[in-house]
């Protein structure tokens, strides 16, 4: 900078000590000295003319010291020194100052910049609030300014106050600048946050039909914020990140998102934890009042009079003692009775003597009191009580044991025309008697609701389909239908019946498409399951004929069943016999009538044949005859024409023989039990215990794990193969004799049909996760077929693909349940 320049500086210097500091108004309340205070202190202080007492004493007022002070008086001479030097200087100067007056304008902007930070710097508040606003910058400070920051050390730069300024309003203006700006945070007051709700526990629904939702705090109406359609809804979703972090707040009708500590204030309460995560329930037990009794307590209380009188009843107590000492009843060192102690057996444990003698202590029961008056008993009852005309003739009517009351009210008007009671001693001597008769002990009753004690089931419209209506009755048998029997393509029908005939039904129509007549009772009838042949075997009288309806297989089928049943004529297996040469079996070739009829082999037995049954690969059937012992079960291999006797003796009479549907099991039922033989192994797996006294049939569950076992004890017993031998669930719903049980092979159904006319369908779903029970469920009770002979419903089979169920009876129809 030119000389110019400082002599202008210098100028404005004198000028900037000569004018008044900017004052505070006097509306701001502070208190700030006036100036004849100030120049009053000062004459009485110090001297006119002492400058550096002068800058001590402001010093001492603003809070410096007095070596602060002397810098301050020290660097003001200086500067006085140099002025001086400089206004010599510049009368000599004045031609260049002349030459160079552009330049000055142009210093004196700058001369104006630097006069402000200057002026800034004689502040040492400011210079302190400034090095913290440049906060990790690197700054030189050199030993002047180290000596003025030390004064303002005792200071917190962060909490300086306006009185800390002085008459300086500029540098407080300036130092309020430095200051960090506030942070709108959550504790914050803004008045630019939304209207909040303030209808209270109003229901929003109120305001369904508004336009606006509620009124704020200043009773303004709050409008109804535009919602868009769902889809708006899922495409917003799907944009916003935090969406599973949103509540609904219903009554501002608006979103909020949650916050951490929201958040896991919710999952603590779902989790059942205390909400507060700071919370410390297991703190220290704080013993607002000390729980040591004291040994001497002091207390202000006045003594009572009866700490000083004597005790009346101790006194009797004594001389009961005393006088029992004089009479000998009580004596010193007298020996201890042993006489044996009786007490009540029946008598609860809780009642026994507190002391511990043994002895059990009677609870007493208090007699039955008496029935308190009514108003119908009053004298002069109220009109009310008062029985009509009418009433007194039912009440008349009546038998004595059934009356409401034993007595009518009557209106005397007044108390001295009542007469005398006359049913006085019989209500005395009835008290007497519940006096004599009234318990003497507690009779605890359970008290539980009949409907606790169902179990919860479905509802069976859940539980679709099953059959629950009569659609089709099929005629044409004169007597009992003991057999029906479903083909493995759901079309055709067959039936067997006393009459001796088989016919074959179309199922869809009931039109019987033929009949074969057998002149003898068929007691059974059984499609083959393999779906490769056509191929069918009846039960008739003491023979199995093997059939192959020709008109209802087509060129394939035909053939396989034709070859399967012809092969074993021609070979040589035909003539082998079994080892024991009894054996009650003859494979015939049938006449040529009964060829024409679709008969091709005829198995000859000794007894009736009761039951057929086939092997799931339609190469094996089983035969149960009526003859005792191990003869009684036959199993025939129809491609070889050989029959072998799996057993040779039986325990009991065999009822019901069936073979596994997924493993090489036979099952052979008895009276009472179910044996599960394994015919691989020829060994005996298991034994089924029904529990009932005679078993009537048997089936076992598509899946293999479940049997039902029916009994003519009216019993249907559950069998889980995986848990026990005993029933896992036994149901007694039928009136009468239970004679088949079928379960459906596609649907998780089966039914029971009884003498007593009706078929019960039950769910009985089974589970392919072993820790879960099978489900059993009865669904619907078919009514439908007539008794005959205290005979009802025989036979039932399910539909192979269809939830369809059909029946024979006795009445000698087949009916088709959908």
């Amino acid at each position: 900078m030119g000389a110019a320049g400082r002599s202008n500086q210098r100028k404005r210097s004198a000028a900037h000590r000569d004018e008044v500091a900017e004052e505070f108004p006097a509306s701001s309340g502070i208190d700030v000295p006036s100036e004849p205070e100030a120049s009053s202190d000062e004459d009485d202080n110090v001297e006119e003319g002492d400058f550096d007492a002068t800058l001590r004493m402001m010093a001492d007022d603003q809070g410096f010291g007095s070596d602060e002070a002397e810098d301050f008086a020290a660097q003001d001479s200086d500067e006085d020194a140099e002025d001086e030097d400089e206004e010599k200087s510049e009368i000599h100067s004045s031609d260049i100052d002349g030459a160079s007056s552009e330049e000055d304008e142009e210093d004196e902007v700058e001369d104006e910049e630097e006069s402000s930070v200057s002026d800034d710097d004689k502040n040492p508040l400011l210079v302190r609030a400034a090095s913290r606003s440049t906060e990790g910058q690197e700054t030189v400070v050199d030993s002047d300014e180290e000596a003025e920051n030390s004064v303002l050390d005792g200071k917190d730069i962060d909490r300086l106050t306006i009185n800390d300024f002085g008459r300086d309003l500029g540098s407080w203006k300036e130092y309020r600048k430095t200051l960090p700006q506030i942070d709108a945070g959550y504790a914050s007051d803004s008045s630019t946050e939304e209207p909040v709700n303030t209808i209270g526990n109003v229901p929003i629904e109120w305001y369904a039909d508004s336009l606006h939702i509620g009124y704020d705090i200043d009773g303004k109406r709050i409008m109804r914020p535009a919602t868009g359609d769902e889809l708006d809804k899922f495409l917003d979703n799907m944009d916003n990140p935090d969406v599973f972090r949103t509540a609904r707040d219903e009554i501002n009708q608006q979103n909020v998102k949650l916050s951490e500590e929201e958040i896991d204030i919710i999952r603590r309460i779902q989790g059942g934890s205390i909400p507060d995560a700071d919370y410390n329930p297991y703190e220290d037990t704080v013993e607002w009042f000390t729980s040591q009794t004291m040994q001497t307590p002091l207390t202000a209380a006045q003594p009572s009079k009866r700490g000083f009188v004597p005790s009346k009843w101790e006194h009797n107590r004594v001389m009961k003692i005393v006088r029992a000492i004089r009479q000998g009843r009580i004596t010193r060192g007298a020996p201890v009775s042993t006489a044996p102690q009786y007490f009540d057996l029946w008598a609860d444990a809780e009642a026994e003597d507190s002391v511990g003698t043994g002895r059990r202590q009677r609870e007493r029961l208090a007699a039955p009191r008496t029935v308190l008056p009514t108003h119908a008993e009053s004298y002069h009852p109220p009109g009310e009580y008062l029985p009509t005309e009418e009433e007194k003739r039912k009440w008349l009517e009546q038998d004595p044991d059934y009356r409401k009351r034993n007595f009518l009210p009557h209106d005397f008007g007044t108390l001295r025309t009542v007469p005398g009671y006359d049913r006085f001693i019989q209500e005395r001597f009835q008290r007497c008697l519940d006096l004599y008769l009234a318990p003497r002990m507690k009779k605890k009753v359970s008290h539980l609701d009949p409907e606790e004690l169902m179990p919860k089931l479905p509802d069976p419209r859940d539980l679709r389909p099953f059959p629950s209506r009569e659609s089709l009755v099929y005629l044409g048998h004169t007597g009992r239908v003991r057999s029906i029997s479903v083909d493995p393509t759901g079309m055709w029908l067959l039936s067997g019946s006393d009459d001796g005939t088989v016919r074959l039904w179309e199922l869809i129509t009931g039109r019987c498409a033929k009949i074969w007549d057998f002149k003898d009772t068929v007691y059974r009838v059984a499609w083959c399951p393999s779906q490769d042949s056509c191929i069918f075997a009846a039960a008739v009288g003491s023979r199995v004929v093997i059939v192959i309806p020709s008109d209802l297989c087509d060129d394939n089928r035909l053939l396989v069943s034709e070859e399967l049943v012809k092969a074993g004529f021609g070979s040589a297996a035909a003539a082998e016999t079994d080892d024991d040469s009894s054996l009650p079996v003859s494979w015939d070739m049938p006449t040529s009538t009964e060829q024409a009829s679709g008969m091709h082999v005829s198995i000859a037995m000794h007894r009736t044949v009761k039951s057929v049954t086939w092997h799931r690969r339609g190469d094996y059937l089983a035969t149960l005859t009526s003859e005792e012992g191990g003869s009684s079960v036959l199993i025939h291999q129809i491609s070889k024409h050989k029959s072998q006797r799996p057993f040779r003796k039986l325990k009991g009479a065999v009822q019901h023989i069936k073979f596994h549907p997924t493993r090489p099991w036979f099952l052979v039922t008895t009276q009472r039990y179910v044996r599960i033989y394994n015919l691989m192994q020829q060994s005996l797996i298991k034994t089924l215990q029904p529990g009932v006294k005679w078993i009537s049939s048997v089936d076992v569950h598509p899946q293999g794990d479940n049997v039902i076992v029916g009994s003519y004890d009216k019993k249907l017993s559950w069998f889980d193969l995986d848990l026990s031998m005993k029933p896992y669930r036994s149901i007694r719903y039928h009136s009468q004799a239970i004679r088949q049980v079928q379960f459906s092979r596609k649907f998780p159904l089966f039914a029971t049909a009884s003498d007593d006319g009706t078929i019960q369908v039950y769910h009985g779903m089974v589970y392919q996760d072993l820790n879960q029970n099978p489900l059993v469920v009865p669904l619907k009770i078919l009514r439908g077929h007539e008794i005959r002979n205290s005979l009802g419903v025989l036979d039932c089979q399910f539909h192979p693909i269809q939830p369809w169920l059909l029946s024979s009876g006795a009445d000698g129809t087949i009916r088709l349940w959908m």
